[in-house]
């Protein structure tokens, strides 16, 4: 069943968004989508299964989804399941991330004669720890939740990835940074998707607006001295991509590097109208030139 086009955005608009998930066919809310459906009703109705929030998260024709499906999305294979939250265990405006993150890992190995080594923070069922696996980095994969970590192991194994250098952690990101730093290891690449509200897995509360900027503080703190960057990205509404160069180049500036900002889409076929989901920033991290 699996391909390279597994996911697609097949319409969005009324607050709603059309993807087809393999040969399932989803329809969810989307905050974003404040324009008209260009698709018929008739269309909408033939959805597999809805999501809605009216009177509380609920799922209209669940029982026709399969409990689990494989999808394949640019070479990255994933498990999906359908949750009581809406979400299916794949966020795929992240798909040019991890088509850079492997592009680059894979450039960082010819360059210095090594893998890279990388962390990744608030990592959900793996996206963005698979793509440098696949790229054949050493990679930490952190998230306070057990259920994601076994998610994202079980990602992992669908890719082939059982036997590579992968650490599977299930602790608060910044407690766990902290006795990273303590033990003195560094990373080349830290990606992190923080959340707007979370909590660690012994409760620890992370609010973005107030931890942010304190977290990429500790994260200069866990950088190699052969840095190849930092790529942060986030779905709360008023962090827009001006917001995450701003806090980035405070904190990563060191005059010869690189900023790149944008904001994440799904996106189907052409003449379908991309969705806006949430914003990115890299710091790429160059070398200076003497003279």
């Amino acid at each position: 069943m699996t391909s390279n086009n597994d996911y697609e955005l097949l319409d969005s608009g009324g607050f709603q968004k059309l993807e087809r998930f393999g040969t399932c066919v989803l329809a969810r809310p989307c905050a974003q989508a404040v324009w008209r459906k260009q698709l018929p009703e008739s269309r909408w109705r033939e959805a597999t299964a809805m999501f809605h929030r009216e009177g509380g998260n609920q799922w209209k024709g669940r029982e026709k989804l399969p409990a689990t499906w494989v999808i394949e999305v640019d070479g990255i294979k994933f498990q999906l399941s359908s949750t009581d939250f809406g979400h299916l265990g794949i966020f795929a405006e992240q798909r040019d991330q991890w088509k850079r993150i492997r592009t680059l890992c894979e450039a960082y190995r010819k360059k210095h004669g090594r893998a890279a080594r990388v962390i990744n923070l608030f990592a959900y069922s793996g996206g963005s720890t698979l793509a440098p696996a696949l790229a054949g980095a050493e990679v930490c994969h952190v998230d306070a939740s057990k259920g994601m970590v076994e998610w994202a192991r079980k990602n992992a194994a669908l890719n082939g990835l059982d036997d590579r250098p992968v650490r599977w952690i299930v602790d608060d990101v910044n407690k766990f940074l902290e006795r990273e730093i303590r033990r003195e290891r560094a990373y080349d690449l830290v990606i992190l998707d923080p959340p707007s509200y979370g909590r660690g897995a012994k409760g620890e509360v992370f609010k973005i607006e107030n931890d942010l900027p304190v977290l990429l503080n500790t994260i200069g703190r866990l950088m190699s001295d052969q840095p190849l960057g930092v790529l942060m990205s986030c779905h709360t509404p008023e962090l827009t991509p001006i917001s995450l160069h701003h806090l980035m180049k405070q904190e990563f500036n060191r005059g010869a590097d690189e900023f790149e900002m944008g904001e994440m889409q799904l996106r189907g076929a052409e003449g379908v109208l991309p969705v806006p989901s949430g914003s990115y920033c890299w710091w790429l991290a160059r070398e200076k030139k003497e003279g």
